[in-house]
C-alpha cells in the first residue's frame, strides 16, 4: 500500500484485468493516476506473465484487504511440459529439458487426481516470502537457494481443460483450472504435475479468474478505464464493505453512531435466556445507509469498536 502527498480521497473496490508483462504495482499506479488517488494498494501481487482479476483497493477500502489476502483463489493455466526454469514458468531460465511420455487423458486425470485436496507444497524460491527479513526473490537473483518447508495446501477443484484432439496435437501441453485456497502457488503445482508425469513441467500461460466472491466478468482492462468519462470510472468503484457481506450487520442509532466514532464501547443487544448474548464475534457496523465499521459483539453484551471507516469520498 502506497499514499501521495496530494490526491482525492477515494475510497472503493476496482476489479481490474490487469494485462501481460506488467508488474501488479505497475497496474496498481497506472488506475491511481486515473483517478488521482491518495491512498491505494492490492490483494495480493499476480506475476507479470499472469493476466486476469487483480482487486484493486483505495483509501479505506485498503483496510479490508488484508482479509480479501484469504480468499481461496481460482487459475486457467497452460503448462508446458517437459520443461523445467528456475522461476517456474517460462520467463525464467530454462534449467532442464526432458522428453515428454506419451499421454493419454486418462492417465493425466488419474495424477490430477493425486492433487486434489488437501496437500503439502514447497513455495518456490521466486516468491515473496521472507528469510530473515529478505524476500526469496531477492536471494534467488543473488543465486541463493534456501530450503523451504512444504505448507499445506488445499486443492478444492483441479480441471483438465485439454482434450484428446488438442492433446495429440500438442502433448506437450496441458491447459488446467484450479481452484485453490490461499497460499497456493501454481508455479509450484505446475512443476509437482510435470514430475507426476514424468518429465517436468513450468507454467507457460496463467490468468486469474476469480478472488474470493470477486470474478474476472465483472473486471475492467486499462484500455476500458482510460476512454471512461469521470463519472463512469467512479461508477466502476465496488463498496468498501462488499467483501464483508459474510458478517452479520448491526444498525446503530445516531447516538450510538457517535459513541463508536469515539471509540466508546456500548450495551447493544438483550440477552437470551441462558443469559448469554445470541450473536457474538465481529459484525459490521451501519447508521443508517453510512458504513462505520466493524465491531465486536462481546458475550456480555456490549459493542466495541473493532476498526472504524471515514468514507468521506472527494468524488466528483
Amino acid at each position: 500500500m502506497s499514499k501521495r502527498k496530494s490526491g482525492c480521497n477515494i475510497h472503493g473496490i476496482l476489479l481490474l484485468d490487469k494485462r501481460l508483462g506488467i508488474s501488479s504495482n505497475k497496474a496498481l499506479q497506472e488506475v491511481r493516476r486515473l483517478f488521482n488517488a491518495n491512498k491505494a494498494g492490492h490483494t495480493g501481487s499476480l506475476d507479470p506473465l499472469a493476466t486476469g482479476l487483480l482487486p484493486l483497493c483505495f483509501g479505506e477500502a485498503t483496510k479490508v484487504s488484508g482479509m480479501m489476502l484469504d480468499d481461496h483463489k481460482r487459475y486457467q493455466t497452460v503448462v508446458q511440459l517437459g520443461v523445467m526454469t528456475d522461476t517456474g514458468d517460462l520467463e525464467g531460465t530454462v534449467i532442464e529439458t526432458n522428453p515428454v511420455p506419451e499421454l493419454s487423458i486418462d492417465a493425466i486425470l488419474a495424477c490430477l487426481q493425486k492433487f486434489t485436496g488437501e496437500i503439502d507444497q514447497v513455495p518456490p524460491m521466486y516468491s515473496a516470502l521472507k528469510h530473515n527479513g529478505k524476500k526469496l526473490y531477492e536471494l534467488a537473483r543473488e543465486g541463493i537457494t534456501i530450503e523451504r518447508k512444504a505448507r499445506r495446501i488445499t486443492i478444492f477443484e483441479l480441471k483438465l481443460l485439454t482434450d484428446s484432439q488438442s492433446l495429440a496435437k500438442e502433448p506437450d501441453q496441458l491447459m488446467l483450472e484450479v481452484y485453490c485456497s490461499k497460499g497456493t502457488y501454481i508455479r509450484s503445482l505446475a512443476e509437482d504435475i510435470g514430475h507426476a508425469l514424468g518429465c517436468g513441467g513450468t507454467v507457460k500461460e496463467l490468468r486469474r479468474l476469480e478472488a474470493g466472491q470477486f470474478n474476472i466478468e465483472n473486471a475492467r482492462t486499462i484500455e476500458q478505464l482510460t476512454t471512461m468519462d469521470q463519472h463512469d470510472l467512479f461508477q466502476c468503484l465496488i463498496n468498501v464493505d462488499k467483501p464483508l457481506e459474510a458478517l452479520p450487520a448491526v444498525q446503530l442509532t445516531d447516538e450510538q453512531a457517535i459513541c463508536i466514532k469515539y471509540g466508546q464501547s456500548l450495551s447493544l443487544l438483550p440477552f437470551d435466556e441462558f443469559g448469554q448474548n445470541e450473536c457474538q464475534g465481529t459484525v459490521r457496523m451501519y447508521n443508517d445507509a453510512v458504513f462505520l465499521g466493524l465491531g465486536e459483539l462481546l458475550s456480555d453484551g456490549k459493542l466495541a469498536p473493532k476498526k472504524l471507516f471515514n468514507m468521506n469520498n472527494d468524488l466528483p
